[in-house]
C-alpha cells in the first residue's frame, strides 16, 4: 500500500497516531458476526478499526478507505464473491493510486 500523509509515526502534528483499519462487509450476504470477530483482535491491539456495516458495494469500500484515511483494508465475504468482488476492490484501489503494489 502507499504510505500518505498521515502514516502512523509520520502525522503532521507530529503525534503518532494509531494505524487504522477498515473492515468491510461485501456483497448481499448479511452475516457479519465473522467480521466483527475479526476487527477486534486489532482493536484490543490498540488499532482504530472501521467497520463499514452489512452490503458494501466495492465503490463503497473504496470511498469510506479514502475518507477514513485508513491504512489497511480488511474484506470480509462468505459466500464465493471474492472472484468478482476483490478485483473489483484491487482496481479501485490502483486506479486511486491508493495502491502501488500487485
Amino acid at each position: 500500500m502507499k504510505e500518505h500523509k498521515n502514516s502512523p509515526g509520520n502525522n503532521t502534528s507530529g503525534h503518532q497516531r494509531p494505524i487504522r483499519i477498515l473492515v468491510a462487509k461485501e456483497g448481499l450476504e448479511g452475516h457479519d458476526r465473522g467480521a466483527k470477530v475479526i476487527a477486534t483482535s486489532p482493536r484490543d491491539a490498540g488499532m482504530e478499526v472501521i467497520y463499514t456495516g452489512l452490503r458494501q458495494t466495492p465503490e463503497m469500500v473504496m470511498n469510506t478507505a479514502l475518507q477514513e484515511d485508513v491504512d489497511a483494508i480488511g474484506v470480509s465475504i462468505l459466500f464465493g464473491a471474492h472472484h468478482t468482488v476483490f478485483p473489483k476492490i484491487l482496481h479501485l484501489l490502483k486506479e486511486k493510486k491508493w495502491m502501488t503494489c500487485c
